[in-house]
C-alpha cells in the first residue's frame, strides 16, 4: 500500500464516519454522532491541499452540516448516493483526479466499486467480511470512532504533511 501517491479522501458516512447508529428526531431528520478526532483529521487534510468528498446513501441536512463544519466543501457532499460510482467519479472530474489518487473509506457492501476503483480502499474494524476481503487497510478502529483519523493521519505523515498550523487553523476554520 503505497500512501504517498494519494491525493484526495473519500468515504461514506454511516458505519465509517458514525458508528452506522442512527437516531430519528421528531422532525424525521435521522440524527449521527461524530468522532471529533475524525473531523480534526479531515480538518488536516483539508488544511494541506487535500480535497474530501462525502459519498453516502444517507439523505440528512445534517450530514452536510457535519461536513462542512469540518471543511468539506458543500458541494463535495453527495447525499442520498445509490450507485456511489457516479459521485466518485464527479469528484475526480471536479478536482483533475483519477481514481488511483483517491483513498476511500467504505463499511458496507454499496462502497466495495469505489473502493476497488481507489487506490487504496479503508474499511473500518467492524466493516462487514465482504468490505474487509476486498479493503487495502482495514483499520484498527471500528466506524465512528477514530477509522477515519487513523488512516488519513496515517498518510498525512508518509508524506511529510501532518503539520498543524495554528494561524492556517483559524483562518479555514
Amino acid at each position: 500500500m503505497d500512501l504517498s501517491k494519494i491525493k484526495a479522501f473519500a468515504f461514506d458516512i454511516d458505519g465509517v464516519a458514525t458508528d452506522g447508529g442512527v437516531f430519528c428526531g421528531s422532525d424525521g431528520d435521522l440524527l449521527r454522532t461524530y468522532d471529533a478526532k475524525d473531523g480534526f483529521a479531515i480538518r488536516m487534510a483539508i488544511m494541506n491541499g487535500f480535497p474530501v468528498a462525502v459519498i453516502t446513501g444517507g439523505s440528512s441536512e445534517s450530514i452536510r452540516k457535519r461536513m462542512v463544519t469540518s471543511g468539506v466543501k458543500p458541494e463535495d457532499v453527495f447525499l442520498h448516493c445509490r450507485d456511489k460510482r457516479e459521485q466518485f467519479r464527479q469528484f475526480c472530474e471536479r478536482y483533475g483526479l483519477e481514481p488511483k489518487d483517491i483513498m476511500y473509506f467504505g463499511d458496507d457492501v454499496p462502497d466495495i466499486d469505489c473502493m476497488k476503483m481507489s487506490g487504496c480502499g479503508v474499511c473500518p474494524s467492524d466493516a462487514v467480511e465482504e468490505v474487509k476481503d476486498i479493503a487495502d487497510y482495514v483499520t484498527e478502529h471500528p466506524g465512528g470512532k477514530g477509522c477515519l483519523r487513523e488512516a488519513i493521519e496515517r498518510t498525512l505523515r508518509e508524506q511529510g504533511k501532518w503539520r498543524f498550523d495554528a494561524v492556517t487553523y483559524k483562518k479555514l476554520f
